[in-house]
């Protein structure tokens, strides 16, 4: 079976290949590929090359497939796994497998540390290593992208499960975010802060009585606003606030306000910034926990924290890099029950577009880059399909199906593109 895949062969050197995959083993699976979603951590392991730690230290002579938030369709089983899985099953992969007898030990994962898996390919072949942790998860619903989007929720649903609080007199700790209490999301309408909004909101088990999610980009909140309306909330018990920090004289002032000044019971700080992190400590509650979300490239990277608060307040913090098995098993089953990820893609593209958009990602303006992996497509914004579609009936076409969904992409858009784009 030949491929077709990017690779990584260092810093900064994407090569887009193709060649020939070996023979499945018995403790092994061939894949097809459909659609990629490229994340940040892409971007940092193709700047960093083997200095990133779950990067191999030879991968400039065992180049490695990247991507890992992908979706698609069993092709052919190992005789050792047919007892589990089927050609035709839909797909997504867990790429945190923690296994330690992986190319880098137990960071090993599939789009960083493999030869013959990872999202941005057309055909893969899924290691023993991703078997036997139970990390091939069958996808049951509707399309492929939300396969492919359930890694990012999956990150967000492990953060919100290591959240943690106290009981006083106890030293036993009470996981997961408080129920019916105050939560705020600070720098929180990237892709991962709207699948945090979308997951907190429609939550059924657990979930704040108060939301507030801040930016200081007025477009981008207003998105966020459009996409998870107050009103929407507010029908299911959460009163959701949206507030522009950058515009607001005293953002600290401003969100206790919002709790009336008793301060938030769970902190989520999406970005990588020293300013966002000590707006999110000055906020917290009584205990109340600091979830440092966003994974920072610098080793050094650090912030200021208040210390009294530390010991007199009960203020703790924690961070979470990815989700569990069980964290991927719950976002499948978010999607399948009716969760649409749908607002988080704001461009679509093929194969072809992966090297440029994934060495240049914090320089594209929006929300997640989805790839279709068989297909040669230039990397689009979903509100240019219009002004497209005056030259080109595929894009004609697109637009017209995306305006049902006020924009957004949708199973219909992926089933039109998956049939009538050109193929890599």
């Amino acid at each position: 079976m030949k491929t077709k895949a990017v690779r990584l062969y260092g810093k900064e050197e994407l090569r887009l290949e193709e060649f020939s995959l070996p023979p499945i083993g018995d403790d092994e699976i061939l894949a097809k590929v459909v659609s990629d979603s490229i994340c940040m951590s892409s971007y940092k392991a193709a700047h960093q090359g083997a200095a990133h730690k779950r990067i191999p230290d030879n991968v400039k002579d065992h180049p490695v497939i990247i991507g890992h938030e992908f979706s698609g369709e069993i092709v052919e089983v190992g005789r050792n796994w047919r007892h589990k899985f089927s050609p035709g099953q839909k797909y997504s992969i867990q790429p945190a497998i923690y296994y330690p007898e992986g190319p880098v030990g137990i960071l090993s994962a599939p789009g960083y540390s493999y030869p013959h898996i990872g999202g941005d390919a057309t055909y893969v072949i899924i290691p023993k290593d991703v078997l036997v942790q139970d990390c091939l998860l069958v996808y049951d619903g509707p399309g492929f992208y939300p396969a492919s989007l359930a890694e990012p929720l999956s990150c967000v649903i492990g953060a919100m499960h290591a959240n943690y609080h106290t009981t006083p007199g106890s030293y036993l700790h009470q996981m997961e975010i408080v129920q019916g209490g105050k939560m705020a999301i600070l720098a929180g309408v990237g892709p991962m802060g709207l699948a945090a909004i979308n997951y907190v909101v429609n939550r059924g088990d657990r979930k704040p009585s108060l939301l507030v999610v801040t930016d200081i980009d007025h477009s981008r909140l207003d998105r966020a606003a459009l996409l998870f309306p107050v009103e929407w909330a507010r029908e299911k018990g959460i009163r959701l606030e949206y507030l522009h920090t950058g515009e607001t004289a005293d953002p600290v002032a401003a969100l206790r306000e919002l709790t009336e000044g008793t301060g938030y019971d769970d902190v989520f700080v999406f970005a990588p910034v020293p300013a966002v992190i000590e707006q999110g400590d000055a906020i917290l509650a009584h205990d109340g926990c600091l979830n440092f979300f966003a994974g920072p490239s610098d080793p050094a990277f650090s912030a200021r924290l208040n210390f009294y608060n530390v010991h007199y307040a009960y203020t703790h913090i924690v961070g979470t890099s990815g989700g569990n098995n069980d964290d991927m098993v719950e976002a499948l089953s978010c999607m399948s029950m009716g969760l649409d990820p749908a607002g988080l893609v704001t461009h679509i593209g093929g194969l072809n577009a992966v090297i440029e958009t994934t060495l240049h990602l914090p320089e594209i303006p929006g929300g997640k880059k989805l790839i279709y992996t068989h297909k040669n497509l230039p990397l689009t914004p979903l509100n240019e399909f219009s002004e497209k579609g005056k030259s080109d009936p595929l894009f004609r076409e697109l637009a017209r199906i995306i305006d049902k969904t006020k924009g957004l992409w949708s199973v219909e858009a992926e089933t039109y593109l998956l049939a009538n784009a050109p193929e890599i």
